[in-house]
């Protein structure tokens, strides 16, 4: 039976997590109460804690303009994910049961392409687009995110995959399955959670890309939501309540879809952390 001091203590932590736990979504509630604000009403000092004439004009606002941008960010996403998953997880594969030579320097090197500032991959990307002609188009930005991506896949690929027990792969084998179809027809289907933990985290980070959309992209046809943020807020800066309606809209997808997989990530990010 638990002491009145421990309970306390307990009750004590928890107020103390709701206490951060509400500091860190402040912003967001905040971008929410805007979204729905009157203009005028943002004019007061201080501002309204609660939309008390709440408006729906800054939604109208975003379906009107800021569609297209949602659509081109929601193919490049797609795309990213596509591609990452296509090149990661046959990496991983071989990293982790394959045992190519000089598997180890991979590995290193997948961990320092990480720490190459993003800006510094786009002008790289910018010199080599210009002379293939792929700058302002969708698939020259789901190559430079996928580039973002990529690294941090096969790392998750190899650490799951190299879990999954070897008898499994040895009576493909003797069925008669080469690598490829052993890795498609029984390595694949196996690391479930780490697909879905890589195409979030893909999804995620071609989704708020702003670095390369600004670089490769900035002036063209497709720009993606960061950019079409950007030139909102530059265009209308008096108009907070459309501005935080877009801002609204563009983080509805990554937090739907983070909610729907948090179980799948869980698995997939805490694979290959501890060992029979």
């Amino acid at each position: 039976m638990n002491s009145p001091h421990r309970r306390g203590r307990t009750a004590w932590k928890t107020a103390l997590g709701l206490a951060l736990t509400a500091l860190m979504l402040f912003p967001v509630y905040w971008m929410l109460n805007v979204s729905l604000t009157r203009d005028q009403d943002m004019r007061k000092s201080p501002p309204n804690l609660f939309p008390t004439h709440a408006t729906l004009e800054g939604y109208r606002a975003v379906l009107d303009q800021q569609l297209p941008y949602l659509a081109t960010s929601l193919v490049i996403g797609v795309g990213t994910v596509v591609l990452t998953v296509a090149l990661a997880a046959p990496a991983g594969y071989a990293l982790a049961k394959l045992r190519p030579r000089g598997g180890g320097i991979l590995n290193f090197v997948l961990l320092a392409a990480q720490m190459i500032p993003g800006i510094i991959m786009a002008m790289g990307f910018y010199a080599v687009y210009l002379q293939l002609g792929l700058l302002q188009s969708v698939p020259g930005l789901i190559v430079a995110d996928s580039t973002l991506a990529v690294p941090f896949a096969v790392l998750i690929f190899t650490a799951f995959m190299s879990g999954i027990p070897g008898e499994l792969l040895q009576a493909a084998q003797m069925d008669g399955a080469g690598p490829l179809r052993t890795f498609r027809s029984v390595v694949l289907p196996m690391s479930r959670n780490a697909v879905v933990t890589v195409s979030l985290f893909a999804f995620l980070w071609s989704w708020s890309d702003f670095v390369f959309a600004s670089t490769l992209a900035g002036g063209g046809a497709h720009e993606p939501i960061t950019l079409g943020i950007y030139h909102y807020i530059g265009n209308n800066n008096q108009e907070w309540n459309a501005i935080m309606a877009t801002a609204v809209v563009a983080s509805l997808p990554a937090a739907v879809i983070l909610v729907l997989a948090q179980r799948y990530v869980a698995a997939g990010v805490t694979a290959g952390a501890v060992k029979d």
